[in-house]
């Protein structure tokens, strides 16, 4: 049966509507058409001019950032996951009810800090002359370059990420229907096939989405790029940077702005259809 619109339920949502509208909608339509403007004096001026699109997508420096920023994400999301499942299966199958608070609790406390200091102090630790190496050259190996590197700005991804993708797992395992597990144990299954067989396609959806969250806060993320990358060469919001410094050219910044929000669409429009396509389909 069709669901009809009511008054009461349009009134809860006319909130998040207006949010929506005055805080992403306005402001992306200001962005389509900031991006045909023009740049004469360095003043913009309003125009329909789609040189703006020709140059910067006809620009090889776009796509050879373009593509580095989401192999990187996408790196950075794979990993992510891989590393906090554990760590939010343990948290979820294997810690009493008073540690699991505790845990969470550990888990938020990395958020009372501002990521840039975090970033800041990494670079205490992999540069040159920093931690890791002087630990490094007491056994007789080393120095690495691990500063300025991609190594580095996957340590940033780790820092801005890593909890939160632990914290989104872990709310999916905890509803896993325990007695599927029961069930399978009973089979005679090993405890490995269990959590391949039965809790990851229980808990699909939630490993989904804390993979795509890691996704978009690393697909647009300036800090690690730049202090713990080196900047060079450019992630896509380092060159929206270079570009604005560039002849204030806001126009052509706007440009690689709407390109990916197009991808972080594209992106999470796939990973939601996955996420929630019953299995065999």
């Amino acid at each position: 049966m069709r669901k009809s619109i009511t008054f009461y339920g349009l009134t809860f949502s006319l909130p998040m509507l207006v949010w929506q509208a005055l805080f992403f909608l306005a402001p992306l339509l200001f962005l389509i058409a900031l991006s045909f403007w023009s740049v004469r004096n360095f003043r913009m001026e309003p125009d329909f001019n789609p040189d703006n699109w020709t140059r910067m997508l006809g620009r090889a420096v776009f796509w050879q950032a373009y593509l580095r920023t989401f192999l990187l994400s996408a790196s950075a999301a794979v990993i992510t996951s891989i590393l906090a499942f554990p760590c939010a299966y343990a948290i979820a199958f294997k810690l009493s009810e008073t540690a699991r608070r505790w845990a969470i609790f550990l888990m938020v406390i990395p958020f009372f800090t501002s990521y840039l200091v975090r970033v800041y102090s990494w670079q205490i630790f992999l540069s040159d002359n920093g931690i890791f190496n002087a630990l490094f050259a007491q056994v007789g190996i080393g120095p690495f370059g691990m500063l300025n590197s991609s190594f580095g700005v996957m340590i940033g991804y780790l820092t801005l990420s890593f909890p939160l993708v632990v914290l989104l797992q872990l709310f999916s395992l905890v509803f896993v229907d325990k007695t599927l597990i029961e069930a399978a144990h009973n089979l005679h299954c090993g405890r490995l096939r269990t959590v391949f067989e039965v809790i990851v396609p229980s808990a699909k959806v939630g490993l989904v989405i804390a993979a795509l969250f890691c996704f978009i806060l690393t697909f647009g993320d300036f800090v690690s790029p730049l202090y713990l990358g080196g900047g060079d060469p450019p992630t896509l919001s380092i060159l929206i940077t270079d570009t604005t410094k560039s002849g204030q050219q806001w126009p052509r910044a706007a440009v690689i702005a709407l390109t990916m929000i197009a991808t972080l669409l594209a992106v999470a429009f796939a990973a939601v259809s996955f996420a929630y396509r019953e299995r065999g389909r």
